[in-house]
């Protein structure tokens, strides 16, 4: 199979798995809230406790990718996704709900496999494309599966899991008959050890000044994101009061935007501004549509606010990606897509607890507001640490 069929199949196996996880997300805090009575913090425990496994698989998943294939990886994780959607189905107390998501943050850590994927078969010149496949796939997930999961709820909550777990098994058997290995063989001399946590290859990571600060830079965008991951549908129920329908189709907006850029758009944009140009504006606006979301009126100007919000995630994201794989070793992709991954799930973990707690006992608003100031946090971090000179330097 060429690299152009390959990227195809790694494309629709991601984003078929990624529906079926995009029809979850609108319903599950406001299934969390009205049938099992859960707090908006219990909620944050719940949503965080996806990304604590990821943080803690990512980079073992990763580096065993670089040893046994990549192929190996995404088939095991998507067994385990399919079993955390069918446990949600069943879930009656809060102990049940919290179990599936981390049975499904074990099926979840395989996003270091996949980017190391898209590397093995991309050009360093087309790594940003390659990488804004992912970023499409999870987008387009994100159109169709909230919509879904949205409609699925209204005959119940148990059978949005079915639906899920139904998407997951497809794209298994879609990989399993279409996806072919891409790293065959690991030099006897160069071992891969296995570690849940590899602190001595992250701090030689962070020794590099441009690595280093992109994996920050990264991280602070995840957290930024990950205050909002419950708190938004939670937004929509208590303070707009939005049907889980509406709160479906506003995730769908948010993943309209993000296929169109990261799925064709992001490549023009590289070709016409340098990429630390692309993180300023990413920055400027992820920020503001965050800072405005809790501020809406209607249905209409938060659709119109979260436009703002995707449109600065969709071109920040993938760019910075695709710059963490063109300073990695070609040998250690998966290692260090695997480490910057964990770091990732870790903004994942905060960024939900942080996000439960504030909307809890501060008010709706904080949450946004935390993600906004941190988001500008990355856009005075790339404007004054890393500067021109310093990354054409370091390439």
């Amino acid at each position: 199979m060429n690299k152009r069929a390959s990227l195809s199949v790694i494309f629709i196996t991601i984003f078929i798995d990624l529906m079926g996880f995009g029809i979850l997300i609108p319903i599950l805090p406001t299934f969390a809230s009205k049938n099992l009575g859960v707090s908006d913090f219990g909620i944050g425990v719940i949503i965080a406790s996806y990304s604590f496994v990821q943080f803690i698989f990512n980079p073992v998943f990763g580096s065993l990718s670089d040893k046994i294939g990549r192929r190996k990886i995404i088939l095991g994780s998507l067994l385990f996704t399919i079993t955390s959607y069918i446990i949600f189905s069943f879930s009656t107390s809060f102990a049940l709900l919290l179990f599936s998501r981390l049975i499904g943050g074990v099926g979840g850590s395989n996003i270091g496999a996949a980017q190391a994927y898209i590397a093995d078969i991309t050009a360093k010149e087309e790594r940003a494309k390659g990488m804004g496949l992912i970023g499409a796939a999870f987008g387009l997930g994100f159109v169709f599966g909230p919509i879904i999961g949205g409609f699925l709820s209204k005959f119940g909550y148990e059978i949005t899991g079915y639906g899920s777990a139904a998407m997951s098994a497809t794209a298994f058997l879609f990989a399993y008959f279409r996806l072919p290995e891409t790293r065959l063989t690991q030099e006897k001399t160069d071992q891969v050890k296995i570690k849940l946590i590899d602190l001595k290859f992250a701090q030689q990571l962070f020794k590099n000044h441009v690595t280093g600060m992109l994996i920050i830079v990264f991280f602070i965008i995840v957290f930024s994101m990950a205050n909002i991951y419950g708190t938004f549908s939670l937004l929509g129920y208590k303070r707009y009061n939005f049907t889980d329908q509406q709160n479906g189709e506003l995730f769908g907006v948010l993943g309209i935007i993000g296929a169109v850029i990261q799925g064709g758009l992001i490549r023009v944009i590289s070709k016409k501004f340098s990429e630390r140009a692309i993180m300023l504006v990413g920055a400027v606006l992820m920020s503001t549509g965050l800072a405005f979301l809790p501020y809406g009126v209607n249905f209409l100007s938060v659709a119109l606010i979260a436009i703002v919000l995707a449109v600065g995630a969709g071109i920040l994201q993938p760019t910075v990606l695709s710059m963490i794989s063109k300073y990695s070793p070609e040998k250690k992709q998966g290692a260090v897509l695997g480490i910057n991954s964990s770091f990732s799930s870790f903004g994942r973990v905060l960024g939900p607890l942080w996000g439960g707690f504030s909307f809890n006992y501060f008010g709706y608003q904080f949450p946004f507001i935390t993600g906004a100031v941190f988001t500008f946090l990355t856009f005075l971090i790339v404007l004054f640490l890393l500067s021109s000179h310093k990354l054409s330097q370091t390439i």
